[in-house]
């Protein structure tokens, strides 16, 4: 259990802004995927600790790290499941979206490093517009880590911060993937966020 709280005016204003970027890059997933139908929706915010992010996954999940470098400081992780990264880069390279046996390879990792680019670019265009300043990041770093590995997803974020922010989105492609996709921040970026967003 985190040791802070959120207030439900903040929780409500980050699970905007959540869904606002969100669905722009469902958009941007969609022109990736041949225009298959990419729903990103339904943002649930909730305040946890660090050591508790990954409990929800088993085996393996993929991890992708954002800094930004312009208009906000900090970085975020999304977590994907790895079947869902699977179907994605077999769908982007002109698939059925299949998943494939054995680990993921270095090439479908190529292939969800860029879509998560284009997405994060996208999130990072509308977030613009909500903040009223230039938000831009650096290119996504993408991990396929054991859910055991910890150290490794330690090493993803800067910030000292113990209380994260956990926002869980129901993720929809077509009729192929119907499952969620996680969004993690420590609460320092996130109450920065809320306080941009306060003052436009």
């Amino acid at each position: 259990m985190a040791d802070l709280n959120l207030t439900s005016d903040q929780q409500d204003t980050l699970g905007e802004i959540a869904n606002i970027s969100m669905g722009s890059s469902a958009t941007s997933l969609s022109a990736l995927l041949n225009n298959l139908k990419v729903d990103i929706t339904t943002p649930k915010v909730e305040l946890i600790r660090r050591s508790e992010s990954l409990d929800d996954y088993h085996d393996v999940c993929v991890l992708v790290s954002i800094n930004y470098v312009k208009g906000l400081s900090g970085s975020n992780v999304l977590i994907l499941k790895e079947n869902d990264v699977k179907i994605i880069a077999d769908l982007m390279m002109g698939g059925a979206g299949v998943v494939t046996e054995g680990e993921i390879s270095e090439i479908q990792l190529s292939a969800v490093s860029e879509a998560m680019n284009q997405m994060m670019g996208s999130a990072a265009s509308s977030m613009s517009q909500l903040l009223n300043r230039l938000v831009d990041i650096s290119p996504p770093k993408t991990d396929n880590i054991d859910v055991e590995s910890v150290k490794i997803f330690e090493r993803l974020f800067d910030s000292p911060d113990k209380d994260f922010v956990k926002i869980t989105f129901d993720l929809k492609i077509g009729t192929i993937v119907d499952s969620v996709m996680v969004q993690l921040y420590p609460v320092t970026f996130a109450l920065d966020m809320v306080s941009l967003f306060g003052k436009n």
